[in-house]
């Protein structure tokens, strides 16, 4: 196996520097869910995470690394929405300012909140110059540190404290489905998750309409497509992280793709059966479930609902 960015005891260490800030969510079974998608599924609910998403523990672990003299000038981060609120609340913790890149066509919940956790929010269009640009930019002018979404070894390792914590509660699972957007929360989850039970199989989960790293496994390179109107506003990343994409290759089995419907009809069902909203990046391994896509061998499932930050326009149009 090639060197890995992470190893399961930095991963564990992010456990214990992220203690107090971000929850131990729990885990959800369904016997309706089941009976449907004949498998026994296991949600891991970081849609009930602080923020309403996994990212608190990759911007928390991140931030929480960076030197004091650094971080007395501030952090800065781009983001369409859940690692806003992440970088926003744990600055806040440790009363450091921060500034954060969003797209004007972010779900305005997530605007609204990130502005309410404290941030400064920059907004750019469509024909704006990239948001990885403007945030450098900043971060330049200012000597702010930038705090990427995936693609670094504190925020891959906040990132798979997940798989620690589902697979301390249930061991003996056949699976891991993990929703893919830049690769941060399945590179690190799929690092843990192997450290714990060596044998478990680790499935991408990512929209049809943005499938940049289905297309990249199967190159056996990194895929830049063209950006993407997915519902599944989280996982619109255009390419895979260039420390990411190596764990996928690895350790990461398949990469399977889901439409647009069947995102929208796994929102549903787990908000009418499981009582749970659930946004559509973060449902699409339950979509992959109910649409019958895992290898008939797998019986068991860990599923991480990655989300539940929707605005409820959006979730009416469903």
């Amino acid at each position: 196996m090639n060197s890995l960015p992470v190893t399961a005891d930095e991963i564990r260490t992010a456990a214990e520097r992220i203690r107090g800030v971000a929850h131990r969510t729990p885990v959800m079974t369904s016997r309706s869910f089941d009976s449907v998608a004949g498998i026994r599924a296991f949600f891991k609910c970081e849609n009930l995470q602080r923020g309403g998403a996994f990212k608190i523990r990759g911007a928390a672990n991140f931030i929480f690394s960076i030197p004091k003299a650094d971080l007395r000038r501030g952090v800065v981060a781009f983001s369409s929405g859940n690692h806003a609120q992440a970088v926003a609340i744990a600055a806040g913790v440790v009363n450091t300012p921060a500034t954060v890149v969003m797209p004007s066509y972010a779900p305005q919940s997530k605007l609204a909140a990130t502005r309410g956790y404290g941030a400064k929010v920059i907004e750019y269009g469509s024909g704006s110059e990239p948001r990885e640009a403007i945030a450098a930019r900043l971060a330049q002018e200012s000597g702010a540190t930038v705090v990427p979404p995936f693609d670094h070894s504190w925020t891959i390792a906040g990132q798979g404290t997940v798989a620690l914590e589902l697979l301390a509660d249930y061991p003996d699972l056949d699976a891991l489905l993990v929703p893919v957007g830049g690769g941060g929360l399945i590179s690190g989850c799929a690092i843990g998750a192997k450290s714990i039970r060596p044998d478990i199989r680790i499935f991408g989960i990512e929209p049809a309409a943005a499938n940049d790293t289905f297309l990249s496994k199967r190159a056996g390179r990194r895929v830049r497509i063209k950006q993407t109107d997915t519902i599944a506003d989280g996982l619109r990343s255009p390419e895979p992280g260039e420390l990411t994409f190596p764990v996928i290759e690895q350790l990461v089995e398949e990469i399977v793709l889901v439409s647009e419907e069947e995102i929208k009809s796994a929102v549903k069902f787990l908000l009418a059966r499981l009582k749970i909203l659930v946004e559509p990046s973060g449902a699409v391994g339950a979509a992959a479930l109910l649409s019958g896509k895992l290898p008939p061998e797998v019986r068991t499932a860990g599923v991480v609902l990655s989300g539940g930050n929707i605005d409820l326009e959006q979730l009416a149009q469903f």
